[in-house]
């Protein structure tokens, strides 16, 4: 793309679906805001932040070689394990999945007899999940793993550095704690 034409692309104004989720950028004029369109790819935040999802991916992948699970099962599994037997809406929020994927990764677990599924005593629409034996014997056999493809996904950085970036990724996750992705 030639980088001194516009693309027709359009920031949303207040008002619009868009404009109304996360912080107020009202206040930010459009120099402030910055031109997107014109910016080169691997600039934007949010193709970084992909690419970063793909190689922590990758990275997991490798360390847990064998076992047959991915980062999103062993979130789900880890926090599991933290809140004891809990109801998938929980732990939906807990690894910041929505609903529908959520049921998916339960089920998935379950036919593997990681998780054990329940109908909720209380309300009948509600599933409780809890981790089983074996459940808890993968994520005990997997942890050293798990951690490293953690360490390892931000290596490329001194201590200071990988501090700073935890901080600014939970400082942009808490402004927009409300901001649900919505399967469909």
């Amino acid at each position: 793309m030639d980088h001194g034409q516009t693309t027709g692309l359009t920031r949303p104004t207040p008002g619009d679906a868009a404009a109304d989720t996360g912080p107020d950028t009202g206040a930010l004029d459009d120099a402030a805001l910055g031109d997107w369109s014109r910016t080169d790819l691997h600039e934007r935040p949010g193709v970084l932040i992909r690419r970063m999802h793909q190689i922590h991916m990758a990275l997991f992948s490798h360390e847990c070689a064998g076992e047959g699970i991915t980062p999103v099962q062993y979130s789900v599994l880890t926090a599991l394990y933290h809140m004891g037997p809990s109801e998938q809406i929980a732990v939906s929020r807990a690894v910041g999945l929505d609903r529908t994927s959520t049921a998916d990764v339960m089920r998935r677990l379950e036919q593997r007899k990681l998780v054990r599924r329940r109908v909720s005593a209380t309300d009948r629409r509600s599933k409780i999940t809890s981790l089983t034996d074996v459940g808890q014997t993968l994520l005990t056999r997997i942890e050293a793993s798990a951690a490293r493809a953690h360490a390892r996904t931000i290596a490329p950085l001194t201590p200071q550095e990988q501090d700073q970036l935890m901080t600014h990724m939970k400082k942009i996750i808490a402004a927009y704690e409300g901001l649900e992705r919505k399967s469909g």
